[in-house]
């Protein structure tokens, strides 16, 4: 019995040991892959990719911004921080300085955007987002606003984005029911409203009768009472359209 109680506790030692062996080694496995992100601030891309190499890091070019400080072609920022701890083949991102603006911030406004952004390469800027609005009175594919402003000092980054006029779209209003009412009452609600009474026709007779035919049968007035429409009510129509009708 004490015999059997020997080996069990033996085997019991022997596993603690082989999973604190274990533990040990996936740490060191794990902070042996791991390096602190060198410093790359203020050094030339060259110099931050033999670093970088070195380390077992990626560099990755992102941006590049005006600084008044840091001299043009040199790191102006670096994300991750320097002295962080990261896995090899990690991707260091990283802002390269234009140096101070040199550049001056063209008068794009008014101009259309193809214009524009002629305007803005010549200058060896970028051009930035552009983004659409429809204004009362401008003309289609006009600038109508910029950032940076025009002349515009301190600017961080070479890019201008603008604001153009939208091509106008027209309006569709829905058809409103003008069965049952006159046709005074309807011509008069469609002419206030920016539309127009088309051809008025009593219910049965159709739209092109000949001479003889409209002499001798009835002719709509302003009582008649309306029974159908063209287009029917809940269509959508744009400003200034024609609406038929029939009456009896």
């Amino acid at each position: 019995m004490r015999t059997l109680i020997r080996y069990v506790l033996m085997g019991l030692v022997l596993l603690a040991v082989a999973m604190s062996s274990a533990i040990i080694t996936m740490t060191l496995a794990i902070h042996g892959s791991e390096v602190a992100v060198p410093d790359f601030v203020g050094k030339t891309v060259a110099e931050a990719r033999k670093l970088s190499e070195g380390a077992g890091l990626e560099l990755n070019v992102e941006r590049e911004y005006y600084s008044p400080k840091i001299p043009q072609g040199r790191i102006l920022s670096q994300l991750p921080p320097a002295g962080m701890k990261v896995r090899r083949g990690w991707q260091v991102r990283i802002a390269r300085s234009l140096g101070p603006q040199r550049v001056v911030i063209p008068n794009v406004l008014q101009q259309s955007e193809r214009a524009a952004e002629m305007n803005i390469q010549r200058r060896g800027l970028d051009l930035g987002s552009i983004a659409q609005a429809q204004m009362p009175g401008a003309t289609a594919d006009q600038v109508l606003s910029q950032s940076p402003p025009p002349n515009a000092s301190d600017v961080a980054a070479p890019k201008i984005s603008l604001l153009v006029a939208a091509t106008a779209q027209p309006q569709n209003f829905v058809v409103p029911s003008f069965i049952g009412q006159g046709v005074g009452t309807a011509s008069q609600t469609l002419e206030d409203a920016g539309f127009h009474v088309g051809t008025v026709t009593l219910e049965g007779q159709p739209a092109t009768a000949g001479a003889a035919a409209s002499t001798a049968a009835p002719r709509p007035n302003a009582a008649s009472i309306i029974v159908a429409q063209t287009p029917a009510a809940g269509d959508k129509i744009a400003l200034g359209s024609n609406i038929d009708f029939q009456v009896r």
